[in-house]
């Protein structure tokens, strides 16, 4: 292979790259949550979450979570290792403060996004049944 042929060969390659990396990811469009069944929350966030322990709000949690946030935090939270395995966040209200900083804001490092910010995408009540499901999944 000559050196002509090989730097014909880069753009072809870098495109080749970037596609597998797209498609790698799936579908990053956020879904959007039912959240028929669950008190509505108003304007104001809570500090602390109103539906701790709520069945309705943990079944609606664990689909919310398995459709927007398992693709980076795998399936039942147990992370792969892109992302934190959620299981292990705090219980009660010093998990919800670390939960509901990072689900509204994400996380950005050097610039480079970790995880998107979801408020203005997912409700406040959407949110808190995650963090509902997330507890019941708690492992210490």
């Amino acid at each position: 292979m000559t050196l002509r042929t090989t730097l014909r060969s880069i753009p072809v390659l870098l495109l080749a790259l970037i596609a597998a990396n797209a498609i790698a990811h799936g579908d990053v469009v956020p879904h959007a949550v039912d959240t028929t069944g669950l008190d509505n929350l108003g304007s104001e966030w809570r500090a602390t979450n109103p539906f701790r322990k709520n069945e309705t709000a943990i079944r609606i949690g664990d689909s919310a979570f398995n459709q927007n946030c398992a693709r980076c935090h795998g399936l039942g939270a147990v992370s792969g290792g892109i992302a934190p395995d959620l299981r292990y966040l705090p219980e009660g209200d010093e998990g919800d403060e670390i939960f509901l900083n990072r689900i509204r804001h994400g996380s950005t490092r050097d610039g480079r996004v970790y995880m998107p910010p979801f408020e203005g995408t997912l409700s406040q009540e959407a949110m808190w049944a995650i963090r509902a499901w997330l507890e019941k999944v708690h492992v210490d």
